[in-house]
Order: C-alpha cells, then structure tokens, then sequence
C-alpha cells in the first residue's frame, strides 16, 4: 500500500470517526469472512458500519475526534464499529454477536466522547430501543393530562350523585 492510499484510508476513517456518535472496538481474530459479512449486513440495518484497518491507519484516523479515548485499544487484530444514530441498537447487534461467536471479543467502546466499559456496553444492548422509549414517554406525557382531566370531571360528576341521592330521597319521601 502507498502513502497516498494510507492517506486516503485515514481520511475516510477520519470522517466516520468524526460523524460516529457510538464507536466500538473489537477483536474479529479467527472468524471466518460469512460471518463478518453476516455481522456487516445486521450492523448497516442500524446505520452502522464495520471497518477493518491497519492499527497504525486507526490511531491516525482517530485523532482530533470523540473517538481519540480508544487509541490505546488499537491492538492485535482490530475491526472497529461506527453507529451514527442510535446506540442501543449496534449495542444489542454486536452483544448478540459476541455470545454466538467466542472468537469475536468486544474490547472498548465510547459514547459521545465518553469511553464505556464491556459491562457498560452490555448494559447498553439491554435497553429498549430509541422508538420504544419515545413511545414510553408519549404514553407518560398523556397520563398527566389525562389524570387532570379526570380529577377536574370528578367535582361535577360527584355533585351530580349528590343531587340525585337527595332527589331519590324526596322521591321516596313522598311515597
């Protein structure tokens, strides 16, 4: 490889480092090309990528972004895992991933500039999705108004049994 086709591969890297909001290093050492394709094609579903690169290319490409955290994690056999929506959902991919696959490691990962652990990654994958808590909190924002309307609808509806407790009461009175 030349030095202009080093520098291209870095700044391509470069860009994704810098639009990946969720970046995950892994080891793929031992897996065999139908399963990295397979993981691959389940990581683009969530707008994600995996990229394989030289280390020296990575700790290049990595520099002046959120992903800088995780230069000393470029060893060995390194893939990396760019997400640029949601977290939860290349987590939960890669999680899934890791238990059917022994030869497949997750090594780091950062999150908006913050670097995570393997246990918080996987805490991470257990979340519910991005749609799912958006749903959650719609549901929780309709509770209130409806817990008001509720309450406001419980005087009138009260002085109505009211009313008509005393007019059964007369009725019966004047029977």
């Amino acid at each position: 490889m030349n030095r202009d086709e080093k520098s291209t591969i870095v700044s391509e890297l470069n860009e994704s480092f810098g639009r990946s909001k969720f970046t995950v290093v892994t080891d793929y050492c031992g897996l065999k090309v139908s399963d990295i394709e397979q993981l691959r094609r389940e990581l683009r579903d969530c707008d994600s990528e995996f990229r394989i690169a030289k280390n020296t290319l990575l700790k290049r490409a990595v520099s002046d972004t959120s992903s800088e955290l995780l230069v000393d994690d470029f060893t060995g056999t390194t893939a990396v895992v760019m997400a640029y929506d949601d977290p939860v959902a290349p987590a939960k991919v890669l999680t899934k991933f890791a238990e059917s696959k022994d030869k497949f490691t997750i090594r780091s990962a950062a999150l908006e500039g913050g670097k995570l652990s393997t246990d918080e990654l996987l805490a991470l994958s257990k979340l519910p999705s991005k749609e799912i808590l958006l749903g959650q909190l719609l549901s929780v924002l309709n509770g209130v108004p409806t817990g008001l309307v509720q309450v406001l609808s419980a005087v009138p509806r009260t002085f109505l049994y009211g009313l008509k407790a005393v007019a059964e009461q007369k009725g019966q009175a004047d029977n």
